[in-house]
């Protein structure tokens, strides 16, 4: 039996985990013992880990496996009895999440920055997730953070790389390595959840679909179970194969960096349905021929419908959304009858709502959209609704989405990001709103008033806790609104987003261009944040 091994080490300033974990450049993960001082500094906070099952897996990108196999030795030194890892490292964001619940284990680390670009001169992630499968919460991950600014040793097994490509279990010290199908315990998740026989007459009857995998992770789960199980003809999985760089996309899922796809859905022989999802696969972006779906409004759209999945025949305890996210859902859920809840951005925040069964359905503008079947947002999984709902109304996607906007009114809505923005330039703009806020009520700029300005705070239902300075909201007498933050997810700068939106009921005005509604939004956005004059930049990087 090869007994654990200490090594000294010297702890780094700058492993504080954001909303999804540490993520850095690669060159950063790729220093002496960095990797090892944040797994050994998650491990050093789990006060059970002596016998307890660990998952495993990331999303492929460049640097996955190597991670995998120093994360391996430190697991076998630190005590763990098992490990689950996905074949060749691979595990999907939902996929972890849903092992880790069906294990049972007492966690797992999940390998991944994403959406963010791959590569060696990309970035990486790390980050933990806890035994009901969602991202640690902050409790944990401050603890993580003040163990790593403290640590001087960490411990592994000292061994050659394992084979993670054959299915199996081997030994490493005292500690189980499974090598399982990354694939399996997710797609029989899926089975209980959507009608997969009526989902296969859909594409029995002539039903044409593309599904963008951006050559990243989610691509061996669509290619299972859409062309697999359901029986999509070969080829509605395009960029099937993960790669280390995702063949050099950008792997988010939104009209610019999926522009294949989106050109494809707007021409002349546009099939029924698109659909991509991003690097760890918990993103999607869905696109109706002729009409790009915002994941606001599919949110609203899959609680109104979800009803017509088998998993969700019941009824939805309540919805909810982050800040930034449209109204739609709202709308929603008043004629539903049932709560719908305004949390910060990350994942985690829904994780309370979710375990106490307040709600069924999640999600956030920024294309993540998820139930309580995991703890993460499920990038395919809402392709799968969308599916289901599609094969039992009978209804083409644009036709289901106007049918959405009769009768509960159109939320217009966009963002823009402002990427990479000098960190100070973006912290100075923020801290000038603030001083702004309380006078701006009563105030008209361009075609609009201010009735309401705010930094939003919130105070978790299920266990009480604050979250503060989760970003601002200035709310217009005209049913419109604007919300700044700063984003935690990505590892250069710092990128403003600017969340724009303006409802409309009159039946007349449901499908005007997005751009003409929000265009005195977006003025006063520019002017309430002097963007130009504080950032240098005259447009965004991104409008989604």
């Amino acid at each position: 039996m090869t007994t654990p091994t200490t090594v000294d080490t010297t702890p780094f300033p700058d492993q504080k985990p954001g909303t999804s974990g540490l993520r850095k450049k690669v060159p950063v993960f790729r220093q002496p013992n960095y990797v090892e001082n944040f797994v050994q500094a998650i491990f050093d906070t789990l006060p059970d880990k002596a016998g307890a099952t660990l998952v495993l897996g990331g999303d492929g990108r460049f640097l996955n496996r190597e991670v995998v196999q120093k994360t391996l030795r430190l697991a076998a030194g630190n005590g763990f009895g098992r490990v689950l890892v996905g074949r060749g490292g691979l595990l999907s964001t939902p996929a972890a999440s849903c092992v880790i619940r069906k294990s049972g284990a007492i966690g797992g680390i999940v390998l991944s920055a994403s959406h963010n670009p791959g590569g060696p001169d990309g970035d990486f992630g790390i980050k933990f997730n806890a035994a009901n499968g969602g991202p640690a919460p902050e409790t944990v991950t401050n603890a993580i953070f003040e163990r790593a600014k403290a640590l001087t040793r960490y411990s592994l097994v000292e061994a050659p790389d394992l084979d993670l490509d054959t299915l199996g279990e081997t030994r490493l010290g005292a500690m189980t390595v499974a090598v399982i199908d990354p694939v399996a315990d997710y797609a029989e998740l899926m089975r209980t959840l959507i009608d997969f026989d009526a989902v296969s007459r859909l594409f029995a009857s002539g039903f044409r679909m593309r599904f963008d995998a951006m050559s990243a992770v989610t691509g061996p789960y669509a290619t299972a179970i859409l062309e697999g199980m359901l029986g999509a003809p070969a080829g509605t999985v395009v960029n099937a194969i993960p790669k280390e760089d995702f063949g050099g996309h950008h792997p988010d899922p939104n009209p610019v960096h999926c522009h294949d796809l989106f050109d494809l859905m707007q021409g002349p022989d546009a099939p029924d349905f698109g659909a991509a999802s991003d690097g760890d696969g918990d993103r999607n972006m869905i696109v109706a021929p002729g009409l790009f779906v915002t994941p606001s409004d599919s949110l609203a759209l899959l609680a109104a419908h979800a009803h017509r999945a088998p998993g969700y025949a019941g009824g939805l305890a309540g919805i909810a959304r982050s800040m930034p996210t449209s109204r739609a859902a709202d709308r929603v859920a008043a004629a539903l009858g049932i709560q719908a809840y305004e949390t910060p951005t990350g994942w985690k925040f829904f994780g309370n709502l979710l375990d106490a069964g307040l709600i069924t359905l999640c999600g956030e503008e920024s294309a993540g959209t998820g139930s309580n079947h995991v703890r993460e947002k499920d990038g395919l999984w809402a392709v799968l609704l969308w599916l289901n709902i599609l094969a039992v109304t009978g209804e083409r996607a644009d036709a289901l989405v106007r049918a959405h906007w009769r009768t509960h009114g159109r939320d217009y809505y966009a963002r823009h990001d402002y990427e990479e923005v000098e960190s100070d330039a973006a912290n100075g703009l923020m801290e000038a709103l603030r001083e702004k806020l309380a006078g701006l009520p009563g105030t008209r700029i361009g075609d609009l008033t201010v009735s309401m300005a705010d930094e939003f705070a919130y105070r978790d239902p299920v266990d009480g806790s604050l979250t503060e300075r989760q970003g601002i909201r200035i709310g217009f007498a005209e049913d419109a609104r604007v919300v700044f933050r700063l984003s935690g997810t990505g590892t250069a700068g710092a990128t403003l987003r600017v969340y724009l939106e303006r409802y409309e009921a009159d039946p007349a005005r449901l499908d005007l261009p997005v751009a003409e509604v929000l265009a005195p939004v977006v003025a006063a956005a520019r002017a309430l944040a002097e963007i130009e004059p504080r950032t240098g930049r005259a447009e965004p990087s991104v409008v989604t």
